[in-house]
């Protein structure tokens, strides 16, 4: 070739879920570290098909893409362009905190993913909550982060706790490892809720986690009270706040996944098993442990019962939103401590 310069591969056409989905650049390089292309990406995402699909479907989905690859520029995209979009792509229109709305994708099949993917999208980022009842969540998620000096090992004893005290209440959890450090566990409920009763719902689970285990798990919003403890973090049931979701890999250079294990699994993994080349095997052995998830659809009763107890005992109402939301009824000052003029007079 006149240059010395090496061709780049051509695009190929993949049909995926009755729709032809186009993969140019599949040859570009994407996780680095690895090897890892774009067509290998876009392999994995159909390798973990049934799965990826049974924690998104038919979601409003944001994309976290990389068009160049993890180590080029990122942006979340949220609003699906008007133009240049195949016919087929499905959308569901959901408004942000600022009163502002958008046409989010919402996949209704695997080609959708596979045309993300194409799009440089390296996580998908779910509502928890379906496109025909966008207000109103379906999934209740618990997402527990390991604070500096605490890793993946505490997040997962927190992770028990979460377990003993969900079987009290007749709930079952469905744990993953988020990738990084943290364990993300997700229970199904029915879409009674909105956003700001279900998320009260999980300060008070959270709440009564960290009165039983002070010493590993704490519900305080400024990273400045934390310590070196589990933060159980109660804002990402706020509108507008998502989580990689399960199968979705993650922007770093291991090549990591947001992976559902069983209960018994947890305590005796790492989260650099799971990656881009493993998962796909390991689905193929073992099936997705994630499979029961929408079984049974748990009533959050129970919590809203401990949030009224807990704000008529004394024991604490509202917790702060994030800075992007408008300031919300009952809401504390969202004032850092260390800087709070009235609690240090």
């Amino acid at each position: 070739m006149a240059g010395g310069g090496t061709a780049k591969a051509k695009p190929v056409e993949v049909e995926v879920a009755g729709h032809t989905v186009r993969l140019s650049s599949p040859d570009r390089v994407y996780f680095p570290r690895r090897g890892f292309t774009k067509k290998d990406m876009f392999d994995y995402y159909l390798a973990v098909g049934e799965g990826i699909m049974r924690a998104l479907g038919n979601r409003p989905t944001a994309l976290q893409r990389f068009p160049e690859g993890i180590e080029g520029e990122m942006f979340y995209q949220k609003r699906v362009p008007a133009r240049g979009v195949p016919p087929w792509i499905q959308t569901a229109k959901i408004q942000f905190p600022s009163g502002r709305s958008a046409d989010e994708l919402c996949p209704a099949d695997l080609a959708h993913v596979a045309w993300a993917a194409q799009m440089g999208t390296v996580v998908f980022h779910p509502w928890p909550v379906r496109g025909n009842d966008v207000d109103r969540p379906d999934e209740l998620r618990i997402d527990l982060d390991p604070q500096p000096g605490t890793d993946f090992a505490d997040a997962v004893e927190a992770a028990g706790e979460v377990r003993a005290l969900l079987a009290e209440l007749g709930a079952v959890g469905w744990p993953k490892t988020s990738g990084g450090r943290g364990v993300h566990i997700y229970l199904r409920i029915p879409p009674r809720w909105t956003f700001t009763e279900v998320r009260r719902s999980v300060i008070a689970f959270a709440r009564e986690i960290e009165r039983r285990r002070p010493d590993l798990v704490t519900t305080s919003w400024w990273k400045e009270e934390r310590g070196e403890k589990v933060f159980l973090d109660y804002n990402q049931m706020a509108r507008d706040r998502t989580i990689a979701c399960a199968y979705s890999l993650r922007a770093n250079a291991r090549a990591t996944v947001s992976t559902p294990v069983t209960w018994d699994e947890l305590p005796h993994v790492e989260p650099d098993d799971f990656d881009l080349r493993t998962v796909p095997e390991r689905i193929a052995k073992i099936g997705d442990p994630h499979a029961g998830i929408d079984d049974s659809p748990w009533d959050i009763t129970p919590l809203l019962e401990w949030a009224d107890r807990d704000e008529r005992d004394g024991a604490g109402g509202d917790l702060p939103y994030p800075p992007d939301h408008p300031k919300m009824p009952g809401e504390p000052k969202r004032v850092q401590p260390s800087k709070d003029r009235d609690r240090r007079a």
